[in-house]
């Protein structure tokens, strides 16, 4: 797989572990730190989808309740 290098810093202890996490599970470091951002990355595109559609449910509520005040002015 070409792509593209990320860096960054960890403590020695988060490093540690997610060496030996990813040693457990039979993978390279590298590989489980991509399917750890990766996952982390989905979660937080869904949570960012879910605040937008209650956003939006909250002023389509507020849209129908308008129309519903309007319809009811008699003149429907």
């Amino acid at each position: 797989m070409q792509g593209t290098t990320l860096s960054c810093r960890a403590e020695e202890d988060l490093a540690d572990q997610t060496r030996a996490i990813a040693k457990a599970l039979g993978q390279k470091t590298s590989d489980y730190v991509r399917d750890a951002v990766r996952e982390k990355n989905e979660r937080e595109m869904a949570a960012r989808i879910a605040m937008l559609s209650r956003k939006l449910r909250k002023k389509n509520l507020e849209s129908y309740k308008t129309m519903d005040t309007l319809a009811a002015d008699g003149l429907d």
